[in-house]
């Protein structure tokens, strides 16, 4: 029987709170956040769960309120990530997240390689796993291109591709973090090309694709995501030598965002204005509306009606299978937004996220993670990713998968 601490209990971390309050296997759950009233709420109505106020930016508290846990679900925004890992080191638990910390002091490529060289080895000392980058991209669509790789002998290239097509009728740019989005828009990317982890800079090598429920063409730009360097770093283990790993993202947020940065209204770089310094991306965010969250919120937004509730998540891997080229294209299916919020109270962003996540705890809490040291979602064996699927299919997250020669 397992005991979690959840550290922040928003729509993902309240997610997998619920999934995990189903588990057998489960005899515990901490529900921690700052905000004492939401983690009131959320244990009021689960069985195994209590309520925990903590201050996350110490790492003494979350190593008290971790003593006799077996896993630290560490659902915080990203600044958080190096805190909660050394804190459940120093706990001496099992670790997971929804994408990979920032590192102070180092830029985001060598933070990440320096997590599989440094951080690694003081899990695998203390006989722990920490588990990185879970939830739906990276998480899901990683589990997708790894099931992708069963139809290859060798892989040359892995083009993901996640449209976000949902629309409000009223104005809406992002279903997830406004904060978080300018940040990923406006930093590098990092394709991986010819074997090697690149840069590239915001909203560069776009690819105008279709997909098969749709007849419009949309364009999809590169984007800073976790798997292009997660896989280059895993391409010989586990991507069976692949060379090219892009990222690429379109949607209605991403053509809002790229006006954006074209202006310069996602830069940090102060600006003078009739005498007064403004910062562009603050005044941007502070003029975007934020990201529905609570039920009453997204409730009325699907009232007044979507003008667009579509989107797609797509894996494209071209490689060779018995010497000839071939192409294996996996859709990832999942509910709509008006779908999800008729299942759970939930947007499509966050039901597929916070489920991703919920995926990669339920393989904790039933011992199918045996690898010890620090590992990322596109690591799993094929024994890992036909389990994550049977559950992921419960949910309504499904694979379609089609293999042609070129």
């Amino acid at each position: 029987m397992k005991k979690l601490l959840i550290l922040g209990v928003g729509a993902q971390g309240s997610t997998v709170a619920k999934r995990m309050d189903e588990e057998p296997n489960v005899a515990e759950i901490i529900c921690a956040d700052y905000d004492e009233k939401a983690v009131t709420d959320l244990c009021r109505l689960l069985k195994k769960a209590k309520p925990l106020k903590i201050d996350a930016t110490r790492v003494e508290n979350i190593v008290n309120a971790a003593r006799g846990v077996d896993l630290i679900v560490n659902a915080l925004p990203m600044a958080f990530g190096r805190i909660v890992l050394e804190a459940a080191l120093q706990a001496g638990t099992n670790y997971q997240d929804f994408a990979a910390a920032d590192t102070p002091d180092v830029d985001w490529v060598e933070g990440i390689k320096q997590m599989f060289t440094e951080t690694s080895g003081k899990f695998k000392a203390i006989g722990k796993t920490a588990l990185i980058s879970t939830g739906s991209a990276p998480g899901i669509i990683c589990v997708a291109a790894r099931d992708a790789m069963r139809h290859l002998d060798s892989c040359e290239t892995i083009s993901m591709f996640v449209w976000e097509g949902v629309k409000a009728k009223r104005f809406l740019p992002f279903w997830w973090s406004p904060e978080v989005a300018y940040a990923d828009m406006s930093d590098l990317a990092f394709p991986f090309i010819n074997g090697e982890i690149t840069a590239s800079r915001p909203f560069e090598l776009p690819v105008y694709k279709k997909f098969k429920h749709d007849e419009r063409v949309i364009k999809h730009v590169e984007h800073a995501h976790d798997e292009t360097v997660l896989m280059g770093l895993n391409s010989e283990e586990f991507f069976k030598g692949v060379k090219n790993v892009y990222f690429k993202y379109g949607g209605y947020g991403v053509d809002f965002a790229e006006n954006l940065y074209r202006m310069g209204l996602l830069s940090e770089e102060p600006v003078e204005v009739d005498g007064s310094l403004v910062i562009p991306r603050r005044l941007a965010l502070k003029l975007t509306p934020p990201a529905p969250k609570y039920h009453d919120e997204i409730k009325a937004i699907l009232d007044e009606g979507l003008d667009d509730d579509s989107g797609a998540m797509v894996v494209e891997a071209i490689g060779t299978r018995a010497g000839k080229k071939v192409k294996v294209e996996t859709y990832v299916n999942s509910l709509g937004c008006a779908e999800a919020f008729e299942r759970s109270g939930l947007s499509g962003e966050t039901y597929f996220t916070g489920q991703g996540g919920a995926l990669f705890t339920k393989l904790f809490v039933n011992d199918r993670i045996t690898r010890k040291g620090l590992i990322s979602s596109d690591m799993m064996d094929y024994d890992q990713v036909d389990y994550f699927l049977a559950e992921a299919a419960k949910l309504d997250i499904t694979l379609d998968t089609m293999v042609e020669e070129i």
